[in-house]
């Protein structure tokens, strides 16, 4: 399966630039962890870093399944990989944790933000509770999506690059 990935517009209105730039930050992570292997998915290929591309897909679907659902919607959803013992499970997967799975889990919730977000205006503020006890509306959550993913997506450069050479935007 290919990524198809589209640059966002350079002349849009605020809502479309936020969701323009979130979706490219979403699709260029699953471009750098497209057409690899499970060890090549696996490998912490960026020493001392255990970081993989397994795990920053893991990762990234826990971050939109806590902003999307927990924060802006309320949702009562656990976590994913994470538990209280190993705050950073979700960077680890086990041996018989399956990238398919990973994959398939992210865009599922990939596919419920777009929906929680969808009928709602950017100044909404999301209705779950923080553990930082603030609030959020959803340009926040938004703007924050995307740092989050920018900055995942240079350490995905470095660790794709390691692994195979593989380079790009």
């Amino acid at each position: 399966m290919t990524v198809e990935r589209t640059d966002p517009p350079t002349l849009a209105g605020e809502r479309e630039t936020l969701e323009s730039w979130l979706e490219f930050h979403r699709a260029t992570l699953a471009i750098k962890a497209e057409g690899l292997d499970d060890a090549q998915l696996r490998n912490a290929s960026a020493p001392p870093s255990g970081m993989t591309l397994f795990g920053l897909v893991r990762h990234m679907a826990e971050v939109e399944r806590h902003w999307f659902r927990r924060i802006l919607a309320d949702e009562d959803a656990g976590p994913l990989y994470y538990t209280e013992e190993d705050r950073d499970k979700d960077f680890h997967p086990a041996p018989e944790d399956t990238f398919e799975e990973a994959h398939a889990t992210w865009q599922a919730e990939i596919a419920r933000a777009r929906e929680l977000a969808a009928g709602r205006e950017l100044d909404d503020v999301g209705v779950g509770k923080h553990r930082s006890g603030r609030q959020y509306n959803l340009r926040w959550i938004y703007v924050h999506m995307i740092e989050e993913y920018a900055r995942h997506n240079g350490h995905a450069d470095l660790v794709r690059e390691a692994v195979d050479g593989v380079t790009g935007d």
